[in-house]
């Protein structure tokens, strides 16, 4: 059973990130894998799952969200192998700390070695990321500049629109995925919805062609440089 958590999807679900789950669970039955989405609320214990996602979310409600993380089950879970995607205030609040309402210093999870601080101008628009030879369409909206450790390996290399400082976007180790592209961007882009569920399965997937390739195609034909 693939079992999908989506991490308070009443904080952390102002761009409809929510939909990454629902685009997982698919493409997991469309292969003959049983899928399950568990809406992990603010009240919850947080459960074992195969995947953690988390979404996007306002100053306050990334912050509660952090607190909330803080005491429950979750790091432990995820330092025990657990896998992780998460998107743009989920990918702040894995890091060492983040900035909440002005420059106010918050502290993170600190499963990653990254910080956020507060970019000179807000990022609102098209997002092009280079991942492994490949091309992640998405849209930005974040005032954050996250600066990574020289051990963190981006996600991928930023074509279009800023990401984590205009060059790179999210980061990638063992158990943690992140990127600032909304969407939701594992519909908006089918290859790297199989990448993040070959992950999570620890297995390789056969191909599945569906409209959602074309229209990808389409969009990499406007956007890409």
């Amino acid at each position: 059973m693939l079992t999908i958590a989506l991490i308070y999807p009443e904080l952390l679900g102002t761009y409809g990130d929510g939909g990454n789950a629902v685009v997982l669970a698919e493409r997991a039955r469309r292969r003959g894998f049983e899928a399950e989405i568990v809406n992990v609320g603010v009240d919850d214990d947080v459960p074992d799952a195969t995947i953690y996602l988390l979404g996007g979310g306002e100053d306050g409600p990334q912050r509660l969200g952090a607190d909330l993380l803080r005491v429950s089950s979750f790091s432990a879970r995820v330092r025990d192998g657990n896998f992780v995607f998460a998107v743009c205030a989920g990918l702040q609040l894995l890091g060492t700390s983040f900035c909440v309402e002005g420059d106010d210093e918050y502290e993170g999870l600190g499963l990653v070695n990254a910080i956020t601080s507060r970019g000179e101008t807000r990022s609102v628009g098209e997002l092009v990321v280079r991942v492994d030879g490949r091309a992640l369409v998405g849209f930005e909206n974040h005032g954050g500049r996250t600066t990574l450790g020289d051990d963190v390996e981006p996600l991928g290399r930023v074509e279009v629109g800023r990401g984590n400082d205009g060059t790179v976007d999210g980061f990638r180790t063992p158990g943690l995925w992140a990127s600032y592209a909304h969407g939701p961007v594992l519909a908006m882009n089918p290859w790297f919805a199989d990448k993040v569920l070959a992950r999570a399965l620890g297995r390789e997937l056969e191909p599945l062609v569906t409209i959602a390739d074309q229209l990808y195609d389409e969009r990499v034909g406007a956007l890409a440089p």
